[in-house]
Formats: C-alpha cells, structure tokens, sequence
C-alpha cells in the first residue's frame, strides 16, 4: 500500500501536466458569493437535474458544475493541489478508497452529523464507508436488471428460476437467437453468480477469494449458461443482439433502456431469477453515486460546502433524477412519492438493491478487474481447466496486491 501511495503522491505533484484542468479550488469570494466547483461526468439529464436543485443555492453560493471525461485519473493528478482541484466531486463509490488513502477527501460526517443520514438506504451508507468513515452523500444507485423483449418472452414467462432461465435457453437458443446473453466474461457482470453463490472476488480486509469453493461452485454452474451464449460476449455485441431483437432477454444496466425503448423494443424489467443450488438470486454489484468533499474544501469553504450537501439531501432531487434518467434515489423518504414508486425501472433496481453487493471500494480492487476478467476469459471461452485457472488467478491477485504494499 505504501508504494502504491508514493506513486500516486508523487504523481499528484505533477499538477504542471495538467495545467488548465479544472477550475480553481480555493476560496473564492466576490460580494459575499463563494463558488464551489463540482466535477463529475454524468450525462445531461443528470446534470441539469442537478444545476437545477443547486441554482436554489444562489446569490450566496455559485456552484459550477463541470463535466471530466477523465475524471479519476485527473483527481489522483491534482487532488492535493488546491489550485488545480475542484471543491466537490459526483461519480460512484468504488474509488473512495484510493482518494482518502491519498488524503485528499474530508469524511461527509465531519460536515453532516452521522445521525442526519438516517433516511439513507444502508446498502448506500455501506458503499460510501470506507475504514468506518463516511466519504461520500449519495444521491442515487444503478444495479443490472434482468430485462426481456415482450415480442418473445412474455411477463407469465419470466423465469422465476436459474433453471428455469436454462430451460427457456435451451428451447430459444437456434438459428442465430438467443433466449438469453450477457456480458458473461466481464467481472462487473459475473459478479452476480459468483456472489449469489457467496462466493467473491475481494473481501473487506482485501484479500481475493476467486480461488474459495463457493466461486468456484459459481464458475462451474454458470458455465453451462455460457454454452448456450455467443462467444463474443462484450458490450457492444450483447447490448446489439437485444437491441436488434436477436436475444430474447439479457441482463443490462439501466443506461440500456432509452437505447432499446428508442428502436420501438417493449422492453420489460423483472427480479433476478433465484439459483436452484443456493436459494439466493443473481447478486450483482451496485454502483453509489453520490457527491465527495475534497479536504482543503471542507476546511476553507465550510459554510458553502454544508450549504451544497444539505440541499441535495432533500428527497427532491432524488424525484427529479428519477424522472429525468430512471436514477433509483438513495434517500428512503423519495420511496413514499407516486412519481418514483409508479417508476417500473426504478422499483426493479429497488428490488435487486437488496440482494446487491457494493462494489468494493478499496485500492485493492483495481487489481481484482483485470485478473478476474482473464480468469473469466481463461474458463468461459478458452476452456480451460476451472480449478487450475482459478489457482493461477488467486495466485496472481495475490502478488499483485502484495506489489501494492
């Protein structure tokens, strides 16, 4: 970890690499207004809902939201230089462990008293903790859905079952269809077998678990699903055999939907079917997003940034997002409003939310990407050996981890 931390330090020396990213950190009054600068990388519809609720903050705060396609490469650049960084910033959880290793993020709870977040869903407070500190307000959260064509596969016939799912494949699966496809090589999609069957890819105390019996149990079984799958299995391909009405059903993200919706696709939503072997669904990952303080913010605009964070605690703008992008609202107090629970996409990622896994936000995790995603490789389309693979894989992980010490 400490090497790991050096290079990231060192790096963030370099701010001159970067000169002219972002606007400037510090204090920054004129007639009493502070502006407090927030990057993320967010879509429209997202990011005007959001403008929308902060302009309310106005004269007193100005808040510049601005959009960074290279978002987590540029913060571990600039993090620790306050000319260079921005106040605030909105992306997912999953890097709040790197960010406060590298001492550049003020835990939400030094601003907002613990007690205050209550009306959050704990799966979101769960995600935004790292090392028993809050780093992060979340605003909103994405799960995979398990979606299905209308034109093929009708609402009685959603498999309630993994078998079940097996047996539609099995009799849809011919003459270039598919009853069934996902992205079943890609860590970020296999998650949900491995862990519906308590397996996983890193633990809390970071340390791999792709060589465990349950992952293993998981890999074996899931594989015959893949048999029955293409070979190609990125997004592009899969996301393009349902969109073009090729595959019957798929497990996609929400971001999937307008695409599907705009080709003319009755596309519908449903839980996750059930494993027969463990009686637990397909558990995939869910991704927080929500708003992060960067130190030298919390410490020079205190006020303003209390002001930021205390608005987008309002359950309004958990409304807004919902109506604008289909966001599932981290806030419990938005589930009471008819225009988020009348939402189909959003109360499906509100089901799947309770059997979700966060995704790890620990440093460590970077490493577990690339080496799950070769042993997924290795084991779903190579066809090699699942036990000697996953040996190799752990083994793998391991060192690398060890590296990063």
């Amino acid at each position: 970890m400490k090497k790991m931390l050096a290079v990231l330090l060192c790096v963030g020396m370099t701010v001159g690499l970067l000169s002219g990213c972002g606007k400037s950190g510090k204090q920054e009054k004129k007639d009493d207004v502070t502006t407090i600068t927030i990057w993320h990388d967010k879509e429209d519809a997202v990011a005007e809902a959001l403008q929308e609720e902060l302009e309310k903050l106005e004269p007193e705060v100005h808040v510049v939201l601005e959009k960074k396609s290279d978002l987590t490469e540029a913060l571990k650049v600039v993090g620790n230089d306050p000319k260079a960084a921005p106040d605030m910033y909105f992306f997912a959880h999953d890097k709040i462990g790197v960010y406060a290793e590298m001492g550049i993020l003020a835990p939400i709870t030094d601003i907002i008293p613990k007690e205050e977040l209550n009306d959050y869903m704990d799966m979101t407070l769960e995600a935004a903790t790292y090392k028993g500190d809050i780093y992060q307000l979340p605003i909103y959260y994405e799960t995979l859905l398990f979606m299905y064509n209308r034109l093929y596969m009708t609402d009685e016939e959603v498999p309630k079952t993994t078998e079940e799912l097996y047996a539609y494949m099995k009799e849809n699966t011919q003459g270039g269809h598919y009853g069934f496809v996902e992205q079943h090589s890609t860590p970020y999609y296999a998650a949900g077998w491995i862990y519906g069957f308590g397996g996983y890819l890193i633990n809390a105390d970071g340390e791999p678990g792709l060589d465990c019996d349950e992952t293993i149990q998981a890999l074996k079984y899931h594989k015959k699903f893949v048999d029955l799958m293409p070979g190609e299995t990125e997004y592009a391909t899969v996301n393009t055999l349902f969109n073009e009405g090729k595959a019957h059903a798929t497990i996609a993200g929400p971001w999937l939907i307008p695409t599907v919706k705009a080709s003319g696709m009755d596309v519908g939503v449903a839980a996750m079917p059930i494993i027969d072997e463990t009686g637990n669904p397909i558990s995939p990952y869910t991704g927080v997003q929500g708003i992060q303080v960067l130190k030298y913010a919390a410490e020079n605009k205190s006020e303003a940034v209390e002001k930021v964070l205390r608005q987008l605690m309002e359950p309004d703008i958990g409304v807004k997002l919902a109506q604008a992008s289909g966001c599932a609202p981290a806030n419990e107090k938005c589930y009471e409003m008819e225009e988020v629970t009348s939402d189909d996409v959003v109360m499906a990622m509100k089901e799947t939310a309770e059997n979700a896994v966060p995704m790890p936000n620990i440093p460590e995790m970077d490493v577990m990407w690339t080496v799950t995603g070769n042993l997924l490789t290795d084991v779903n389309m190579s066809g090699k050996d699942i036990n000697e693979s996953v040996k190799k894989a752990q083994k793998e992980a391991e060192q690398l981890i060890e590296n990063m010490k």
